[in-house]
């Protein structure tokens, strides 16, 4: 499983080779590009837009070109559709259903492949039960959508309940069906779980985890500068080292 380490701090690119994990709205404000390390993934930023809105404030058009303008930034492997997240608190936000939310993530995905792009875009399974997450799948089918000769296919709507049964039993069933999953936002009970059947996975569970728990890494420890180290590259890193040990 390739492991993406969660960041919000851009120029954590910069200083390691480590494979990170960053979401499109951490580019909104930058303008100029960076010398990346190593290998990248873009998260779209979907829960956000969704949670402040209740609706994609960008269209297909304007994502493929933020994109392609964050894609001078070397190494992105792929960026994620704009997808439609199901979770119950989710589709009362947007009052609409899961069917909708599941035809809209459909149709964006066969939109944005009409732009130029020169970025895969990693399509999203969309669901929150397992028949909904099945529907979804046979949605993207008679769409003629592959799933199963993608690269990488984005399981959502799992990250606030990862380490449930339900959860488990929907990674073990599309894994089943030959595809090479991506855990949005998997946490350390997730890993343990059901991490051998992904394909890779991203956390940044380290940077909330250090501003709650007001902890710092073992070079600031001795002598802090700041109340915790939910920025630090260096306690992400000793935390993702101890991540890929247990794996092990």
């Amino acid at each position: 499983m390739k492991f993406f380490l969660g960041t919000h701090v851009l120029n954590h690119l910069e200083k390691t080779d480590v494979p990170l994990f960053i979401s499109r709205r951490s580019f909104d404000k930058r303008k100029s590009s960076l010398d990346s390390m190593g290998e990248w993934a873009l998260d779209s930023g979907g829960f956000s837009e969704l949670q402040m809105f209740g609706k994609w404030t960008l269209s297909a058009e304007e994502y493929i070109h933020r994109v392609n303008h964050i894609d001078t930034t070397p190494g992105l492997m792929w960026a994620a559709q704009q997808d439609w997240m199901c979770e119950p608190f989710m589709i009362e936000k947007t009052g609409l259903t899961v069917k909708e939310h599941q035809k809209r993530t459909v149709d964006n995905l066969i939109e944005l492949r009409t732009y130029d792009c020169d970025v895969p875009i990693t399509p999203v399974l969309q669901g929150y039960s397992l028949e909904e997450y099945k529907a979804c799948f046979e949605l993207f089918e008679s769409n003629g959508i592959d799933l199963r000769s993608e690269p990488v296919v984005g399981l959502g709507s799992v990250c606030r309940r990862q380490s449930s049964n339900d959860i488990e039993r929907i990674v073990k069933y599309f894994h089943s069906k030959d595809l090479k999953l991506h855990g949005f936002g998997v946490k350390t009970l997730g890993l343990k779980r059901y991490g051998e059947m992904l394909e890779s996975a991203d956390s940044l569970a380290w940077s909330f985890g250090a501003r709650y728990s007001k902890s710092h890494c073992s070079i600031h420890k001795i002598n802090p500068t700041t109340k915790n180290c939910a920025n630090c590259l260096h306690y992400a890193l000793e935390w993702r080292e101890k991540i890929m040990e247990a794996q092990q």
